[in-house]
């Protein structure tokens, strides 16, 4: 289970005969650090360290080894911290938080899908890592809680390592799917707008940076809460454009909104119910909705009159499909990593808003993910 911990001394199966001839990369990760799942799509068994509260965070913990064949290696270095989701897609476990995902890992598993490492040494045969380069999963599921694991060279993407570390630590998932979304579905020029719901979370504030660095404006919408007002700024300070309650969208005062701003031709949904519904009615003629997730639990419903007369397109987007989808088109996974990268440089982009948590807390941390009108990722220090 989750809690139980386990001395970095423990003893690990060598990978299958079969996997022998690939060269492999031996990853500290950002993880939970604390259990030990026998993974055989992994290459065999994979442990996951304690480590004492002393431990120092001065520089990046999770390290890697390539090498070539059997992977007799030495668990070594530490690690400092990791990123937490309240989307199931990070968890990978149908205990956490209703099991209903489109991808459940066979157990035992290891959950997490984000983290970055740091390359220690590379195998004769790797050829586009090098000692001291930082990485980051290629894909879903990679099972990045825990602290060291053996993977091949394929299942990372590089990322330069003079960019803040929480940001290459929440790269591969949130701000991907806001700018897939962004990019795909509308020939968005600078001065067009784009609405969504749940605005506060971490592809919401990622849209509403990548809109703003590409001269898209933005209308956000969030549920109304005691603290409304701090986070419009906060979320005004990201660059949004105009910041609304979901109870705002029947009122006249979004007349006021489109004086100055066109209506969107796009629209990002990841609530459902009602609050897609009121967001639709702002869509122009022949524009699109994408849904992403459906924190209400709740259908899509959409008026006839929407499709009839208005022609509007519903799609749906999921980064995991997106990435089976061009599993043989690198250059677009490498363009759109290049792209937030420079974004995260030129200081255009940042991590989400983050509370650090002692790993010792980590249950606090768990609930606290999964609390009404939370704003805010939990990251555990290691």
């Amino acid at each position: 289970s989750m809690g139980t911990a386990c001395s970095t001394g423990a003893q690990h199966k060598a990978p299958h005969e079969a996997d022998t001839h690939l060269d492999f990369c031996f990853l500290e990760h950002f993880p939970l650090g604390c259990c030990v799942f026998n993974q055989p799509h992994a290459l065999g068994a994979l442990v996951a360290a304690s480590v004492g509260p002393g431990a120092s965070s001065d520089a990046p913990a999770l390290v890697m080894m390539l090498t070539k064949g059997r992977a007799n290696c030495t668990w070594i270095g530490r690690v400092m911290m990791l990123p937490l989701n309240p989307c199931p897609a990070s968890l990978h476990l149908p205990v956490l938080p209703t099991g209903t995902y489109a991808i459940l890992a066979p157990l035992p598993a290891v959950a997490g899908n984000e983290g970055v490492g740091r390359v220690l040494e590379v195998g004769p045969g790797v050829t586009a890592l090098r000692p001291g380069d930082w990485v980051i999963p290629a894909d879903a599921g990679l099972g990045t809680w825990r602290t060291q694991a053996v993977f091949p060279e394929a299942s990372l993407l590089q990322v330069p390592s003079d960019i803040p570390l929480l940001c290459a630590a929440t790269l591969s998932v949130n701000p991907c799917t806001a700018y897939r979304m962004l990019a795909d579905f509308e020939s968005l020029a600078p001065g067009d707008s784009v609405i969504q719901n749940a605005a506060n979370s971490g592809v919401g504030q990622a849209v509403i940076q990548i809109a703003k660095a590409t001269g898209i404006r933005t209308i956000n919408v969030v549920r109304d809460r005691p603290d409304l007002p701090k986070l419009v700024e906060r979320l005004k300070a990201l660059g949004a454009d105009h910041v609304i309650t979901e109870d705002m969208l029947r009122k006249p005062e979004m007349k006021e909104i489109f004086k100055s701003i066109p209506k969107p031709r796009l629209a990002l949904n990841c609530v459902g119910g009602k609050s897609t519904t009121e967001m639709l009615r702002h869509l122009q003629p022949k524009g699109t909705m994408v849904t992403y997730g459906g924190m209400a639990k709740q259908p899509v419903t959409v008026p006839v009159s929407a499709f009839i007369f208005r022609d509007v397109r519903l799609r749906g987007f999921w980064m995991t499909q997106w990435k089976k989808d061009h599993a043989h088109d690198k250059e677009s996974l490498s363009s759109m990593m290049d792209t937030l990268c420079q974004l995260v440089q030129r200081g255009q982009l940042g991590a989400p808003a983050c509370t650090t948590v002692p790993l010792e807390d980590f249950k606090e941390a768990l609930v606290a993910s999964t609390q009404p009108f939370t704003s805010s990722k939990q990251v555990l220090l290691l």
